[in-house]
Protein backbone atom coordinates (compact mmCIF):
# COMPACT_ATOMS: atom_id res chain seq x y z
CA UNK A 1 0.00 0.00 0.00
CA UNK A 2 1.39 3.58 -1.07
CA UNK A 3 0.61 6.33 2.25
CA UNK A 4 -2.83 7.71 1.86
CA UNK A 5 -2.86 10.71 -0.20
CA UNK A 6 -3.23 13.78 2.38
CA UNK A 7 -5.50 15.53 0.00
CA UNK A 8 -7.97 12.17 -0.36
CA UNK A 9 -10.86 12.23 1.92
CA UNK A 10 -10.33 11.66 5.37
CA UNK A 11 -12.01 8.02 5.48
CA UNK A 12 -11.27 4.64 5.81
CA UNK A 13 -13.94 4.01 3.15
CA UNK A 14 -11.49 5.46 0.70
CA UNK A 15 -9.48 2.52 -0.55
CA UNK A 16 -6.95 1.51 2.68
CA UNK A 17 -8.22 -0.08 5.87
CA UNK A 18 -6.70 -0.53 8.92
CA UNK A 19 -4.08 -2.87 8.23
CA UNK A 20 -2.82 -0.68 5.90
CA UNK A 21 -2.79 2.35 8.38
CA UNK A 22 -1.25 0.44 11.01
CA UNK A 23 1.80 -1.04 8.60
CA UNK A 24 2.54 2.60 7.43
CA UNK A 25 2.72 4.04 10.75
CA UNK A 26 5.06 1.10 11.91
CA UNK A 27 7.00 1.77 9.31
CA UNK A 28 6.79 5.72 9.94
CA UNK A 29 7.79 4.98 13.96
CA UNK A 30 10.88 2.93 12.63
CA UNK A 31 12.41 6.11 11.14
CA UNK A 32 10.97 8.64 13.62
CA UNK A 33 10.68 6.30 16.93
CA UNK A 34 9.65 10.68 19.10
CA UNK A 35 7.42 11.55 16.59
CA UNK A 36 4.33 12.57 18.21
CA UNK A 37 0.81 10.85 16.42
CA UNK A 38 -1.04 14.22 15.90
CA UNK A 39 2.43 14.81 13.28
CA UNK A 40 2.15 11.13 12.28
CA UNK A 41 -1.52 11.37 11.50
CA UNK A 42 -0.20 14.47 9.35
CA UNK A 43 2.58 12.81 7.44
CA UNK A 44 0.34 9.70 6.32
CA UNK A 45 -2.40 11.95 5.64
CA UNK A 46 -4.91 9.74 8.02
CA UNK A 47 -6.64 11.65 11.06
CA UNK A 48 -5.55 10.97 14.43
CA UNK A 49 -8.65 9.46 15.82
CA UNK A 50 -7.93 6.68 12.74
CA UNK A 51 -4.42 5.99 14.52
CA UNK A 52 -6.17 5.60 17.71
CA UNK A 53 -8.74 3.66 17.07
CA UNK A 54 -5.71 0.82 15.68
CA UNK A 55 -5.60 0.54 19.80
CA UNK A 56 -9.21 -0.78 20.25
CA UNK A 57 -8.79 -3.99 21.82
CA UNK A 58 -5.36 -3.68 22.85
CA UNK A 59 -4.76 -0.40 24.84
CA UNK A 60 -7.85 1.86 23.56
CA UNK A 61 -11.74 1.24 23.83
CA UNK A 62 -13.99 3.54 21.54
CA UNK A 63 -17.08 5.05 23.80
CA UNK A 64 -20.30 5.85 23.16
CA UNK A 65 -21.51 8.58 25.04
CA UNK A 66 -23.38 12.06 24.97
CA UNK A 67 -20.45 14.07 26.02
CA UNK A 68 -21.98 16.20 28.06
CA UNK A 69 -22.86 13.82 30.18
CA UNK A 70 -19.97 12.16 29.93
CA UNK A 71 -17.49 15.52 30.81
CA UNK A 72 -19.82 15.46 34.01
CA UNK A 73 -19.04 12.08 35.27
CA UNK A 74 -14.80 13.30 35.18
CA UNK A 75 -14.74 14.73 38.92
CA UNK A 76 -15.22 11.16 39.98
CA UNK A 77 -10.97 10.88 38.21
CA UNK A 78 -10.04 13.63 41.19
CA UNK A 79 -7.12 15.50 40.12
CA UNK A 80 -5.90 15.10 36.33
CA UNK A 81 -4.36 17.23 33.41
CA UNK A 82 -6.33 18.57 30.74
CA UNK A 83 -4.82 19.30 27.55
CA UNK A 84 -6.39 21.21 24.67
CA UNK A 85 -4.35 22.30 21.52
CA UNK A 86 -4.64 23.12 18.12
CA UNK A 87 -2.00 23.74 14.78
CA UNK A 88 0.30 25.89 16.86
CA UNK A 89 -0.07 25.81 20.24
CA UNK A 90 -0.63 23.21 23.01
CA UNK A 91 -2.02 24.30 26.82
CA UNK A 92 -1.92 21.32 29.58
CA UNK A 93 -3.54 21.75 33.16
CA UNK A 94 -3.92 20.39 36.18
CA UNK A 95 -6.94 20.40 37.73
CA UNK A 96 -10.15 19.03 38.51
CA UNK A 97 -13.51 18.60 36.57
CA UNK A 98 -15.40 20.38 38.70
CA UNK A 99 -18.71 23.34 38.07
CA UNK A 100 -19.15 21.48 35.18
CA UNK A 101 -22.57 23.39 33.27
CA UNK A 102 -23.96 22.40 30.03
CA UNK A 103 -26.11 24.47 28.12
CA UNK A 104 -28.87 23.24 25.28
CA UNK A 105 -30.04 25.98 23.04
CA UNK A 106 -29.19 26.52 19.61
CA UNK A 107 -25.95 24.71 19.62
CA UNK A 108 -25.35 22.49 22.60
CA UNK A 109 -22.41 24.12 25.10
CA UNK A 110 -20.71 23.47 28.58
CA UNK A 111 -18.05 25.12 30.66
CA UNK A 112 -15.67 23.48 33.80
CA UNK A 113 -14.94 25.92 36.26
CA UNK A 114 -12.21 24.95 38.61
CA UNK A 115 -9.63 27.00 39.54
CA UNK A 116 -7.49 24.84 37.79
CA UNK A 117 -9.10 23.34 34.77
CA UNK A 118 -11.01 26.55 33.43
CA UNK A 119 -12.97 25.30 29.85
CA UNK A 120 -15.62 26.35 27.28
CA UNK A 121 -16.89 23.46 25.51
CA UNK A 122 -18.54 23.62 22.10
CA UNK A 123 -19.86 20.08 22.16
CA UNK A 124 -21.62 19.77 18.62
CA UNK A 125 -18.01 19.40 17.20
CA UNK A 126 -17.50 16.22 19.52
CA UNK A 127 -18.18 13.35 17.91
CA UNK A 128 -15.67 10.41 19.22
CA UNK A 129 -13.87 9.28 21.98
CA UNK A 130 -11.50 6.49 23.90
CA UNK A 131 -10.48 5.67 26.67
CA UNK A 132 -6.56 5.14 26.05
CA UNK A 133 -4.00 3.13 28.07
CA UNK A 134 -0.48 3.44 26.93
CA UNK A 135 2.39 2.33 28.15
CA UNK A 136 5.60 4.79 29.12
CA UNK A 137 8.98 4.94 30.43
CA UNK A 138 6.63 5.56 34.36
CA UNK A 139 3.77 2.98 33.82
CA UNK A 140 0.81 3.09 32.09
CA UNK A 141 -0.57 6.53 30.79
CA UNK A 142 -4.39 6.51 30.87
CA UNK A 143 -6.22 9.16 29.46
CA UNK A 144 -9.63 10.18 27.90
CA UNK A 145 -9.31 11.53 23.70
CA UNK A 146 -12.35 13.57 22.31
CA UNK A 147 -12.26 14.57 18.68
CA UNK A 148 -14.33 16.12 15.89
CA UNK A 149 -15.87 14.27 12.85
CA UNK A 150 -12.78 14.26 10.99
CA UNK A 151 -11.05 12.99 13.25
CA UNK A 152 -9.04 15.82 14.94
CA UNK A 153 -8.23 15.86 18.40
CA UNK A 154 -10.65 18.46 20.67
CA UNK A 155 -9.51 17.91 24.24
CA UNK A 156 -8.06 15.22 25.93
CA UNK A 157 -7.89 14.38 29.37
CA UNK A 158 -4.39 12.42 31.14
CA UNK A 159 -4.47 10.73 34.23
CA UNK A 160 -1.96 11.82 37.11
CA UNK A 161 -0.32 9.86 39.83
CA UNK A 162 -2.60 11.11 42.23
CA UNK A 163 -5.79 10.35 39.93
CA UNK A 164 -9.31 7.55 40.55
CA UNK A 165 -8.02 4.48 38.31
CA UNK A 166 -10.60 2.97 39.48
CA UNK A 167 -13.18 5.96 38.57
CA UNK A 168 -11.33 5.70 35.20
CA UNK A 169 -11.74 1.71 34.77
CA UNK A 170 -15.58 2.38 35.89
CA UNK A 171 -16.54 4.96 33.03
CA UNK A 172 -14.76 3.27 30.48
CA UNK A 173 -16.61 -0.13 31.04
CA UNK A 174 -19.83 1.66 31.67
CA UNK A 175 -19.35 4.32 28.57
CA UNK A 176 -17.65 1.47 26.28
CA UNK A 177 -19.00 1.31 22.42
CA UNK A 178 -20.43 -1.99 21.13
CA UNK A 179 -18.42 -1.34 18.00
CA UNK A 180 -14.66 -1.85 19.24
CA UNK A 181 -13.61 -2.77 15.50
CA UNK A 182 -9.88 -0.92 14.67
CA UNK A 183 -11.63 0.86 11.85
CA UNK A 184 -12.47 4.38 12.10
CA UNK A 185 -14.70 6.78 9.63
CA UNK A 186 -14.23 9.85 9.72
CA UNK A 187 -15.29 12.99 7.47
CA UNK A 188 -13.51 15.29 4.91
CA UNK A 189 -12.45 18.41 6.70
CA UNK A 190 -14.77 21.21 4.87
CA UNK A 191 -12.88 23.72 3.10
CA UNK A 192 -11.89 26.90 4.50
CA UNK A 193 -14.62 29.88 4.27
CA UNK A 194 -13.69 32.57 1.79
CA UNK A 195 -13.61 35.92 2.82
CA UNK A 196 -15.85 38.27 1.49
CA UNK A 197 -14.47 41.19 -0.10
CA UNK A 198 -13.41 44.32 1.92
CA UNK A 199 -15.78 46.09 -0.69
CA UNK A 200 -18.96 44.20 0.58
CA UNK A 201 -18.39 44.98 4.46
CA UNK A 202 -20.96 47.45 5.54
CA UNK A 203 -17.36 49.06 7.67
CA UNK A 204 -19.04 51.70 8.81
CA UNK A 205 -21.45 49.51 10.58
CA UNK A 206 -18.93 47.35 12.00
CA UNK A 207 -17.12 49.69 13.50
CA UNK A 208 -20.12 51.23 15.17
CA UNK A 209 -21.05 48.00 16.34
CA UNK A 210 -17.68 47.46 17.22
CA UNK A 211 -17.66 50.66 19.54
CA UNK A 212 -21.11 49.86 21.30
CA UNK A 213 -20.13 46.03 22.43
CA UNK A 214 -20.76 46.00 26.28
CA UNK A 215 -19.61 42.67 27.03
CA UNK A 216 -16.00 40.59 25.28
CA UNK A 217 -18.72 37.78 24.54
CA UNK A 218 -20.41 39.81 21.82
CA UNK A 219 -17.58 40.42 19.45
CA UNK A 220 -17.99 36.96 18.14
CA UNK A 221 -22.14 37.67 17.17
CA UNK A 222 -20.54 40.80 15.79
CA UNK A 223 -18.09 39.51 13.49
CA UNK A 224 -20.66 36.90 12.17
CA UNK A 225 -23.76 39.51 11.37
CA UNK A 226 -20.92 41.33 8.75
CA UNK A 227 -20.31 37.86 7.73
CA UNK A 228 -16.14 38.76 8.18
CA UNK A 229 -13.73 36.54 9.30
CA UNK A 230 -11.39 37.63 12.40
CA UNK A 231 -8.92 38.56 10.89
CA UNK A 232 -10.43 40.56 8.42
CA UNK A 233 -12.61 42.03 11.25
CA UNK A 234 -8.74 43.55 12.86
CA UNK A 235 -8.01 44.18 9.25
CA UNK A 236 -11.09 46.84 8.85
CA UNK A 237 -11.44 47.83 12.54
CA UNK A 238 -10.40 51.65 13.43
CA UNK A 239 -6.84 51.79 14.11
CA UNK A 240 -7.12 52.94 17.66
CA UNK A 241 -8.92 49.18 18.27
CA UNK A 242 -6.57 46.61 16.42
CA UNK A 243 -3.77 46.94 15.49
CA UNK A 244 -0.61 44.72 14.01
CA UNK A 245 2.83 43.71 16.22
CA UNK A 246 5.06 41.54 15.66
CA UNK A 247 4.48 37.73 15.56
CA UNK A 248 7.38 37.19 18.09
CA UNK A 249 5.27 39.42 20.60
CA UNK A 250 4.28 36.27 21.81
CA UNK A 251 7.47 35.59 23.55
CA UNK A 252 8.16 38.79 24.66
CA UNK A 253 5.26 39.38 26.48
CA UNK A 254 5.80 35.95 28.31
CA UNK A 255 8.82 37.03 29.45
CA UNK A 256 8.02 40.25 30.26
CA UNK A 257 4.80 38.78 32.80
CA UNK A 258 7.29 36.44 34.28
CA UNK A 259 9.78 39.05 35.40
CA UNK A 260 7.44 41.49 36.53
CA UNK A 261 5.02 38.29 38.68
CA UNK A 262 2.04 39.51 36.91
CA UNK A 263 -0.85 37.61 36.40
CA UNK A 264 -2.33 36.57 32.37
CA UNK A 265 -4.98 34.87 30.82
CA UNK A 266 -4.06 32.86 27.92
CA UNK A 267 -6.86 31.14 25.74
CA UNK A 268 -5.27 28.35 23.39
CA UNK A 269 -8.50 26.74 22.02
CA UNK A 270 -9.91 24.85 18.65
CA UNK A 271 -13.56 24.66 17.08
CA UNK A 272 -14.49 21.90 20.38
CA UNK A 273 -13.11 23.75 23.37
CA UNK A 274 -11.29 26.93 24.43
CA UNK A 275 -8.89 25.93 27.82
CA UNK A 276 -7.97 29.18 30.00
CA UNK A 277 -4.81 29.88 32.24
CA UNK A 278 -5.51 32.09 34.49
CA UNK A 279 -2.99 33.28 37.28
CA UNK A 280 1.37 34.04 37.22
CA UNK A 281 3.94 32.29 34.79
CA UNK A 282 6.92 31.67 36.28
CA UNK A 283 9.63 29.36 34.28
CA UNK A 284 9.63 30.61 30.41
CA UNK A 285 12.05 28.52 27.98
CA UNK A 286 12.63 28.10 24.70
CA UNK A 287 13.79 24.72 23.12
CA UNK A 288 14.47 24.96 19.66
CA UNK A 289 11.09 25.97 18.10
CA UNK A 290 8.98 26.16 20.33
CA UNK A 291 7.92 28.66 23.39
CA UNK A 292 7.00 26.93 26.10
CA UNK A 293 5.83 27.59 30.17
CA UNK A 294 7.29 25.00 32.09
CA UNK A 295 5.40 25.54 35.35
CA UNK A 296 4.43 23.28 38.47
CA UNK A 297 0.73 22.44 37.05
CA UNK A 298 0.84 24.40 34.03
CA UNK A 299 2.61 24.24 30.77
CA UNK A 300 2.13 25.80 26.89
CA UNK A 301 3.70 25.32 24.11
CA UNK A 302 4.15 27.70 20.94
CA UNK A 303 5.03 26.22 18.19
CA UNK A 304 6.77 30.04 16.95
CA UNK A 305 6.41 28.88 13.29
CA UNK A 306 3.39 28.92 13.03
CA UNK A 307 2.51 32.28 14.57
CA UNK A 308 2.51 34.05 11.40
CA UNK A 309 0.56 37.42 12.65
CA UNK A 310 -0.56 39.13 16.23
CA UNK A 311 -3.08 41.78 16.86
CA UNK A 312 -3.14 44.03 19.98
CA UNK A 313 -7.20 44.46 19.91
CA UNK A 314 -9.38 46.54 21.91
CA UNK A 315 -12.81 45.60 23.04
CA UNK A 316 -15.73 47.99 24.87
CA UNK A 317 -17.32 46.34 27.97
CA UNK A 318 -19.43 47.91 30.40
CA UNK A 319 -16.75 48.02 32.69
CA UNK A 320 -14.06 49.88 30.16
CA UNK A 321 -12.06 48.93 27.32
CA UNK A 322 -10.45 45.33 27.77
CA UNK A 323 -7.13 44.81 25.69
CA UNK A 324 -5.81 41.43 24.60
CA UNK A 325 -3.19 40.35 22.22
CA UNK A 326 -4.53 37.68 19.68
CA UNK A 327 -2.32 35.56 17.42
CA UNK A 328 -2.89 33.71 14.12
CA UNK A 329 -1.64 31.29 11.83
CA UNK A 330 -1.05 31.79 7.95
CA UNK A 331 -4.10 30.59 7.40
CA UNK A 332 -6.12 32.78 9.90
CA UNK A 333 -6.62 30.47 12.40
CA UNK A 334 -6.17 31.65 15.73
CA UNK A 335 -3.63 30.12 18.06
CA UNK A 336 -3.85 31.96 21.28
CA UNK A 337 -5.37 35.07 22.82
CA UNK A 338 -3.73 36.85 25.98
CA UNK A 339 -5.30 39.02 28.54
CA UNK A 340 -3.97 40.87 31.81
CA UNK A 341 -5.94 38.69 34.55
CA UNK A 342 -8.34 41.08 37.23
CA UNK A 343 -11.07 40.29 39.28
CA UNK A 344 -14.97 41.44 39.11
CA UNK A 345 -14.44 44.52 40.17
CA UNK A 346 -10.55 45.41 40.56
CA UNK A 347 -9.11 48.34 38.64
CA UNK A 348 -6.68 46.78 36.06
CA UNK A 349 -2.73 47.09 36.97
CA UNK A 350 -1.45 49.50 34.64
CA UNK A 351 1.52 46.55 33.82
CA UNK A 352 -0.66 45.39 30.88
CA UNK A 353 -1.64 48.00 28.68
CA UNK A 354 1.73 49.88 28.97
CA UNK A 355 3.10 46.46 27.48
CA UNK A 356 0.60 46.58 25.02
CA UNK A 357 2.08 49.91 24.24
CA UNK A 358 5.22 48.92 23.89
CA UNK A 359 4.83 45.86 21.35
CA UNK A 360 6.81 47.05 18.30
CA UNK A 361 4.20 47.89 15.69
CA UNK A 362 3.91 46.43 11.90
CA UNK A 363 3.39 48.91 9.18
Amino acid sequence: MTAPNPAAELTTDAGYTAEDIAQQWSQLRQTEPKLRIRDAAAKLGVSEAQLVALGCGTTATRLSADWGDFIRELEALGPVMALTRNDGAVSEKDGHYRNVEIFTGHTRMGQVLDSGIDLRLFLDRWAIGFAVCEDSPRGPRRSFQFFDATGTAVHKTYLREASNVEAFESLTRRFAAPDQSREQPVSAPPPPAAEIPDAEVDVAGFRQGWRELKDTHDFIRLIHRFRVSRTQALRLAEPEMAWQVRPDSFGRILEEVAAARENIMIFVGNPGCIQIHSGPIHNVKRVGEWLNVLDDGFNLHVHEPKVHSAWVVKKPTARGIVTGVEFFDATGEQIAILHAKRREGETPSPFWAELCDRLTRVG
